[in-house]
């Protein structure tokens, strides 16, 4: 439901948002230049009495001054029979320059406020605020929730490409699109007199006038000592009549003053709504707050880019939602596929297995996970594809789930398959597919196999699931799922270095000609290569297959390269056929950000863990320590003779101190040791980095990774708040295991 409230009103009212917005931010800057060009004041500047004086002396048919919320004092008067208005020096009242409003400001202010439309508009333009103040309030909760809960909320931005760039713009300027919303419906609330803004009360017009001489303004009682801070307005009595007065309008109240005595004839404050009113008026408008308005406007101009942002990621997601042929009714169905998704990619694995057992001859169902049924007439198995949203939240379209679940009156009588989805770097890794799987079990349901877990939607983990399912059923499912991958492009490589033959684990780095990216507005759009960091992966797809094999990236694009460390496996088809390239040849590829595992930049420090490819990323992580932020080095290979990966670029890096410490190990030589050893041999040393706020990534093989977990497990006994878990779930503890 929160997800639709966050939509609707965005694709219902993204253009008129829009239009508000930038008139908004352009009438915001209006303020800070008209600001500009208004002498400061001091304590030298004359109070409103001699100002007044003054600009009687210089412009005897003066008929009102005017202090504007800019500072700007304005003389009306007549030069004949011709009506004029000048801006004057506050400190002698001289002219400075001719005055008038801009048609430009004129013509935005009317589109702003009514679209040209009065009163019908100003209703078009309240209704586009109140759809701002939704998509911001159910913004702000969908933030927090996809952040881990409120306290994470300006943590590190989770996620990548646009929808990184929606969240990270719309955290810090949902303050401003509040202010500026809210107090535009209140305007308009005001202007259709639903509240009061005190704007029409006035002091009670005096019949008690003197009429005598006129009194000089320069001795006129309430002008002295009234700071020009404080002064608004001053109308003059009308020339030749005794019995007319003097308007004063200050910041407190406005009054009638005797032209003769000098005397207030009468005074009123302003009201408690007229001064709500003003106070409003100023924050919505940045008038009297020069710097608010430039706030406010900058905020604003970014609304088109926030709509813009929002409507790919939606339209991409709509796009990715596949459509599924020959799906049955579920009460025909004898195989039910119901999937928990968030951004859709979860659906393209259920059309796999929803094909592969379709060919099988099955009649199959697949459907959202909130729509469970109470019963299923024909199934003979169900399976949960589910993935997790936020703090180990469920995903859109399984909310419903646990409670449909739990209102059921017995257990299915049929057994039931969960396979959840995730990436081993957030906090709750597949936690919602863990919750599903408990809740099933309590009620009592029968598991076809036990529940599994897939890091970083891997095609190759899904086929040996899919394998372990098949011989649940009694049956072969070769699941072979090609997920929708981006544009590829072509890359020749340029170099290579080769390790490993003496221990018969050839391992090879590999460098590959990069472009530099193009512009972010040209990659917004599709255009030049993308932009990469040392963490993300490339896909890489081998020839005459369709499934890319992904790697570890271990340069930065901005260093004109692609580089990555890749073992040759026995029968694999990506890896022999990169260690068969030469210089010159060329690969399709496509990248992946892996913005989850890269160096947090409030860490004081960093350990990095890694053995054998797993240092590739590492190596890039200190390549780019430009910093020289204290790094540490744990490494673990065969044999320093054949497979010391990097060891010539570690060598410069300790010597200039992008590299702090480097220890190794190795598992084939005399005093055989594994990486996870020379981490407890370092115990101490360790404790005191992460007591003092050190991030650790560890990045290589899943065997080797649970070892350095345990070794750093015993590590951390010592101290009683501190454990790799907590430190996972602060984002202080990274995994790239694969």
């Amino acid at each position: 439901m929160l997800r639709k409230l966050h939509k609707i009103p965005g694709l219902i009212a993204g253009l008129l948002v829009c239009v508000l917005a930038i008139t908004g931010g352009i009438l915001s800057v209006m303020p800070a230049l008209e600001r500009a060009g208004v002498p400061a004041l001091s304590t030298a500047t004359p109070d409103t009495a001699v100002l007044a004086a003054n600009i009687v002396h210089n412009f005897p048919a003066a008929e009102q001054i005017k202090r504007l919320p800019s500072g700007k004092i304005i003389v009306y008067y007549f030069d004949g029979d011709s009506p004029r208005a000048v801006q004057v020096d506050p400190a002698t009242g001289t002219r400075r320059a001719d005055y008038s409003r801009s048609p430009f400001v004129l013509w935005m202010t009317e589109l702003h406020r009514s679209l040209f439309f009065n009163d019908n508009g100003r209703i078009v333009t309240a209704l586009g605020a109140l759809a701002m103040i939704i998509l911001s309030l159910s913004g702000l909760v969908l933030v927090a929730k996809r952040q881990g809960g409120w306290k994470n909320l300006f943590g590190p931005v989770k996620g990548s490409g646009l929808g990184k760039l929606h969240v990270g713009v719309g955290r810090i300027a949902v303050l401003a699109f509040l202010l500026s919303s809210a107090t535009a419906i209140y305007m308009t609330l005001a202007v259709f007199g639903i509240i009061s803004d005190g704007l029409d009360a006035q002091p009670d017009f005096p019949y008690d006038v003197n009429g005598g001489a006129p009194m000089a303004v320069a001795e006129l009682p309430p002008l002295q000592g009234l700071a020009l801070q404080d002064f608004r307005e001053l109308n003059f009595p009308y020339p030749g009549d005794p019995n007319d007065v003097f308007t004063l309008t200050t910041a407190s109240g406005s009054g009638y003053i005797d032209q003769s005595t000098g005397k207030i004839l009468s005074w009123l404050d302003n009201p408690p709504a007229r001064q709500v009113y003003e106070f409003i008026y100023m924050l919505h408008t940045g008038k009297s707050l020069w710097w608010l308005g430039l706030i406010l406007g900058a905020a604003s101009l970014s609304v088109p880019l926030m709509l813009g942002t929002g409507g790919i990621v939606w339209w991409r997601n709509r796009r990715l939602m596949p459509k599924i042929p020959h799906n049955v009714s579920a009460q025909r169905a004898d195989t039910i596929i119901l999937v928990g998704s968030e951004s859709n990619s979860t659906w393209g694995f259920a059309r796999t297995l929803h094909q592969e057992l379709t060919a099988k001859g099955h009649l199959v169902h697949t459907g959202p996970m909130n729509r469970l049924a109470p019963a299923y007439r024909h199934a003979e198995r169900m399976f949960l594809f589910t993935a997790t949203y936020g703090d180990g939240e469920a995903p859109a379209s399984a909310k419903g789930f646990l409670k449909r679940l739990h209102a059921l009156d017995r257990a299915f009588d049929f057994p039931v398959a969960v396979l959840g989805f995730g990436d081993r770097q957030f906090p709750k890794f597949c936690q919602y597919a863990l919750d599903v799987s408990a809740a099933l079990k309590q009620k009592g349901c029968t598991s076809l196999i036990k529940p599994e877990l897939i890091d970083r939607q891997s095609a190759q983990e899904f086929l040996r699931w899919g394998q372990e399912a098949g011989a649940a059923m009694g049956e072969e499912l070769e699941l072979h799922h090609v997920a929708a991958r981006p544009k590829t492009f072509r890359l020749a490589l340029v170099s290579r270095q080769d390790f490993g033959q003496e221990v018969q684990v050839p391992t090879a780095i590999l460098r590959f000609a990069y472009p530099r990216p193009r512009s972010w507005i040209a990659r917004c759009f599709g255009k030049g290569a993308p932009a990469f960091q040392a963490g993300d992966l490339v896909g890489v797809l081998p020839p005459h297959s369709t499934i890319p094999r992904y790697y570890s990236l271990a340069s930065n694009s901005s260093e004109g390269q692609l580089e990555i460390c890749v073992r040759k496996h026995p029968g694999g088809i990506c890896s022999s056929h990169l260690h068969s390239l030469k210089p010159g040849d060329e690969i399709e590829v496509f990248i992946k950000p892996n913005p989850a595992f890269r160096p947090a930049r409030k860490a004081r420090s960093i350990i990095l863990v890694g053995a054998g490819t797993g240092v590739g990323p590492l190596a890039g992580f200190i390549r780019g320590n430009s910093r020289k932020r204290p790094m540490h080095l744990y490494f673990g290979g065969r044999d320093p003779r054949s497979d010391f990966l990097y060891w010539d670029e570690i060598k410069t890096w300790l010597e200039d101190r992008r590299l702090h410490s480097a220890n190794v190990a190795f598992s084939r030589v005399l005093n055989r040791q594994y990486v996870q050893d020379r981490v407890l041999a370092d115990a101490d040393k360790l404790r005191d980095l992460i007591r003092n706020g050190a991030q650790i990534m560890v990045c290589g093989g899943r065997e080797m990774a649970a070892g350095v977990r345990q070794a750093l497990e015993t590590v951390l006994a010592p101290e009683e708040k501190l454990s790799t878990a907590q430190l996972k779930a602060e984002g202080r503890y990274l995994e790239d295991v694969y």
